[in-house]
């Protein structure tokens, strides 16, 4: 796979897939550019190398049609702030226009067009007839067969990443081909059903595995403890189970929680009692990790080397739930290992607990960052190649 560096863009039609679906308040202003700036070192590249720029992007999900709502207008407002350029922003029928010398022209919401999600191959070429080189820098998208990160490929002259999805990659690397141990990986969230694939890959190769969140709910139920009114998957108890022996089996240490911070409401503000691990009150909830198990936690991270770190340890919206995956935030930032964050709550508690800047790598995907704990080859990046 090449990479923007290995590819001739000097005054070329330059066409980059970015991830500009950012969060918009009521009144259509961006509340976090994030995605923004983590594209801007590959546009300046273009910049200097005065590529005639096209970037393409989705916003939301318009169902294949246009949705004012949606518009990347303020995308293409605050992308030109940032680089005291202007962006003009481009409708798709409008696509065979072009981009003039000197020019950065943002596409209209990719997912106005119902091709988009389609993965169509007829979208696909018409994107690639834009362009003499396509970057894919849309990282969290590259899990997706959609037409602008799998079909345009096929079709585009020459293909690469760009500098943002390069380093999304090489975190991966690091963490699972020649990672310096112990690798441990670190799984919180509601559901045990959307991360179980990631489970059963990471059971086979980390040193640690801890589970953390509402899962740990599942993963304690399939051990025959008390969990009371907390949730947890019925269905998926054997899933658990399994999990649970194939780590007993191939060695690596499992950590579950030891004892829960409970309630009998989840609220901001809810009153927070600490229970052992099975004495939860029929009444009550588990809605976070106890202290004790955030100091167990905390001991596993420090004797680790390599963290990679996905979904929060409890219900952190609601303070006082929040202190387990503040403490998780912390523990992995003060390890001193080479340490990857992924997951939009993951990183919301990270940025929380004023943390981000002593995490190694913080992902800007979910899904395609799960993807990857899978072991899964993300199709967006296969078609680069």
């Amino acid at each position: 796979m090449k990479t923007i560096r290995d590819l001739d863009i000097e005054e070329k039609r330059t066409l980059i897939r970015v991830d500009f679906n950012v969060p918009l308040d009521e009144n259509g202003h961006i509340t976090d550019d994030t995605r923004i700036r983590r594209s801007l070192k590959t546009i300046e590249r273009a910049l200097e190398k005065k590529a005639k720029i096209i970037l393409a992007s989705h916003m939301g999900r318009p169902g294949g049609k246009p949705d004012p709502a949606l518009s990347l207008s303020p995308a293409a407002a605050r992308l030109g702030e940032l680089l005291g350029e202007t962006v003009r922003l481009a409708p798709l029928q409008d696509m065979a226009a072009g981009v003039g010398e000197g020019e950065i022209v943002l596409l209209e919401n990719l997912r106005f067009h119902p091709g988009e999600e389609e993965n169509s191959d007829d979208f696909g070429r018409s994107l690639a007839g834009l362009c003499d080189v396509y970057i894919n820098e849309a990282f969290s998208v590259s899990h997706r067969q959609n037409a602008s990160v799998c079909a345009v490929a096929r079709h585009a002259p020459e293909t690469g990443a760009g500098f943002l999805l390069e380093s999304e990659l090489l975190w991966h690397e690091r963490a699972f081909q020649s990672p310096a141990r112990p690798l441990a990986a670190v799984i919180g969230g509601a559901k045990i059903s959307g991360k179980i694939e990631a489970l059963k890959n990471l059971a086979d190769i980390v040193d640690i595995l801890i589970i953390g969140g509402a899962m740990a709910n599942t993963f304690l139920k399939s051990a025959g403890i008390g969990v009371g009114k907390s949730l947890f998957e019925e269905k998926r108890l054997d899933m658990a189970r399994a999990v649970m022996e194939s780590a007993r089996e191939r060695g690596p240490e499992l950590l579950i929680p030891v004892d829960v911070a409970a309630s009998g409401t989840l609220e901001a503000g809810a009153e927070r009692e600490v229970f052992a691990a099975g004495e939860i009150p029929e009444d009550q909830m588990a809605l976070d990790i106890g202290p004790e198990t955030s100091a167990i936690f905390a001991k596993a991270l420090g004797r680790a080397r390599t963290i990679v770190w996905n979904g929060p340890m409890g219900a952190f919206e609601y303070p006082p739930f929040d202190r387990g995956t503040m403490d998780m935030a912390r523990s992995v930032a003060e390890s001193g290992a080479f340490s990857a964050a992924g997951g939009g709550d993951t990183v919301a508690a990270v940025n929380r607990a004023g943390a981000a800047d002593k995490i190694s790598h913080i992902s800007t995907g979910g899904g395609a960052f799960l993807a990857l704990l899978e072991g899964k080859t993300l199709p967006g990046v296969a078609a680069l190649h």
